[in-house]
């Protein structure tokens, strides 16, 4: 397990950790490394306003750990002073279930006012994140954000925000990341083909990827370099199992054609998944290969995507593609070129598609509208495809629970807390439910909930009438009662 921390002046740290919060009796050493304003290729982030020192960067690795044990641990020195004493449960590669909580454009919300932008939805996300990982007791997670991380866009302060933000959730689980176009994009990027011209900009606010290849450190050794001063960058590519998952992380932003040394890593990497050990198989992007929301700019990277990387995805039975950076959440039908798959219900033949997904929706308060409709005003202004099963516009984030035999995919709203939307793959690559209306399942939950809707209906129709006897009863006694001894009252109003 890595633990990241911060120092001011990089003096020698380590990290102690151990089975008993009262002998932390292992000790490592830590890695140190920084970068400098120099090092940031355009503005804000190397002018006076955006840059901020960003201290020392210590990277320890904790060894030898026992499979899904909870293991206490402090950073620091006995000159400098220790941490408070955090605890994680190590993984259990051989374990039968995964648990993982996935999203991507959070970013963060300062205690105080600032000129830039903020994201006041992320804490809701933080907080039902951290309710689920106390539910977990003693079992063990991971954490994937897929892009656009703290939003920091060149103002260093926010990334020192974010930190302190998510530790209460990163100093418990594993927290995997990977690259957006607000952590990289600048106009001097080094692979920025005729196309890209609508697509890549400044969303980076002058960081190139620096911050977010040195503050993070991913499995494998991807990297591409800047074509500047600063240090390559990293975390683009890589992919790890845990239990019955292969989790899969791409670049949206760095060169993933066909040829590329992107390319050929996702094709060897998914060609030799072993499904019979992970029968679950789960790409993460930024840019999303399928939406329906009206964003036109990034139209050619999709078609791009769609002609490179779909047939790859598709020809290996990817399980699932999920996405991030339109900030809404989007659930598909299984996919291949548009088309839904069939589910299988009724014992027709069907094919393990990928179930798209997309999962932007964790703090960034900026949404695109959906697809306006383009036909004549007696359709719907923003018309839902078939292809699309579930939309919606609520913040929240998503969780995974995968056994060797099933996996459930939901997706939780920051307002309530509660799940709003679910689909459960089998390890075969069928789809068991969330079909739209198609299948046995679909037929039976649609059945299920008009009964419901029966029920409420004849419950309030009994309540109306016995309502109406009383007030009919009660409005005659007192009739009676008074007899002709009522007084008219003077009304001004006519």
């Amino acid at each position: 397990m890595r633990v990241m921390f911060v120092t001011p002046d990089g003096k020698e740290s380590t990290v102690k950790y151990g089975l008993n919060r009262k002998n932390m009796d292992q000790v490592v050493g830590t890695r140190v490394v920084r970068y400098e304003r120099e090092d940031m290729c355009d503005a804000p982030a190397n002018d006076s306003v955006g840059w901020r020192d960003p201290g020392f960067i210590h990277d320890g690795v904790m060894v030898n750990l026992r499979k899904g044990k909870r293991y206490f641990y402090q950073v620091g020195s006995d000159s400098g002073g220790w941490s408070i004493t955090n605890s994680f449960v190590s993984q259990d590669g051989d374990s039968n279930e995964v648990v993982a909580f996935l999203f991507g454009d959070m970013g963060t919300a300062t205690p105080y006012s600032t000129f830039h932008r903020t994201q006041q939805e992320s804490i809701s996300t933080i907080k039902w994140i951290s309710r689920d990982i106390e539910a977990l007791g003693d079992k063990p997670a991971l954490i994937s954000h897929i892009g656009d991380i703290s939003y920091a866009r060149g103002y260093a302060w926010l990334w020192d925000n974010f930190f302190t933000q998510i530790e209460p959730v990163a100093s418990q689980l594993p927290y995997h990341v990977c690259i957006g176009n607000h952590e990289y994009d600048w106009p001097l990027q080094p692979w920025r083909p005729d196309w890209s011209y609508s697509i890549y900009g400044k969303d980076g606010g002058g960081e190139c990827g620096v911050p977010y290849s040195l503050r993070f450190i991913m499995p494998g050794n991807s990297s591409e370099p800047t074509g500047t001063r600063a240090p390559a960058t990293r975390n683009l590519y890589f992919s790890f199992d845990l239990g019955p998952v292969h989790f899969l992380y791409f670049s949206t932003e760095t060169n993933f054609l066909q040829g590329s040394k992107q390319y050929e890593f996702l094709k060897q990497d998914l060609e030799s998944v072993d499904r019979k050990k992970t029968p679950f198989v789960v790409v993460q992007g930024h840019r999303p290969m399928y939406t329906t929301s009206n964003e036109i700019r990034d139209a050619p990277i999709r078609m791009k995507m769609l002609e490179h990387l779909e047939p790859l995805f598709v020809k290996n039975k990817v399980t699932l593609a999920l996405w991030g950076h339109v900030h809404r959440y989007e659930r598909f039908c299984p996919l291949n070129n548009f088309t839904c798959g069939s589910l299988g219900m009724n014992g027709q033949g069907w094919e393990a598609y990928p179930v798209h997904i997309v999962i932007g929706m964790a703090g960034q308060d900026w949404q695109p509208i959906w697809d306006p409709s383009t036909e004549p005003p007696d359709v719907p202004v923003f018309p839902q495809p078939a292809r699309s099963l579930y939309r919606g516009g609520e913040f929240g984030y998503t969780r995974l629970v995968a056994t060797k035999e099933k996996l459930t995919f939901s997706y939780i709203g920051n307002h309530d807390g509660e799940v709003h939307d679910m689909v459960e793959i089998m390890a075969s690559g069928q789809v068991l439910n969330g079909g739209g209306g198609s299948g046995a399942e679909s037929s039976k939950v649609l059945e299920s909930t008009f009964s419901w809707y029966v029920k409420v209906g004849s419950l309030l129709l009994l309540g109306a009438f016995i309502g109406y006897v009383f007030g009919f009863v009660s409005h005659y006694r007192r009739d009676t009662a008074s007899g002709a001894n009522w007084t008219p009252v003077k009304n001004e109003e006519i």
